[in-house]
């Protein structure tokens, strides 16, 4: 192989791993900002949430870390799930009602007679 051909696929290598990783960045600048809804989203929000900040923080992955396919993945289906309970938050609110869904809304308590 000619060691400009070489050099080329370095390079172009080098080039994807950069942008990957940029992806990479980008999907998790959006979920930590999707995660102002963590309270209307219950545990299922929450713990995607957490998970696929740990997971991307994380030293442990299912690739290596030069390769963040995997660390895009996640957080692609962490912010994917996460926009989904965040738009039925809005559609809540919307409606009247509150952001919270009904089985995390407080409850007035009665006065003992």
């Amino acid at each position: 192989m000619d060691d400009t051909v070489f050099y080329a696929l370095i390079v172009i290598g080098g080039l994807l791993l950069v942008a990957v990783l940029v992806v990479a960045i980008v999907l998790a600048t959006r979920v930590w900002k999707t995660g102002k809804y963590l309270q209307a989203m219950g545990a299922g929000g929450k713990f995607a949430f957490w998970g696929a900040i740990i997971y991307t923080i994380s030293p442990v992955d299912l690739l290596p870390d030069p390769i963040y396919l995997d660390d895009v993945g996640v957080l692609g289906a962490a912010l994917f799930y996460l926009t989904r309970l965040a738009s039925k938050a809005r559609e809540r609110q919307q409606q009247g009602g509150s952001l919270l869904p009904p089985q995390l809304q407080r409850r007035p308590q009665q006065r003992a007679r």
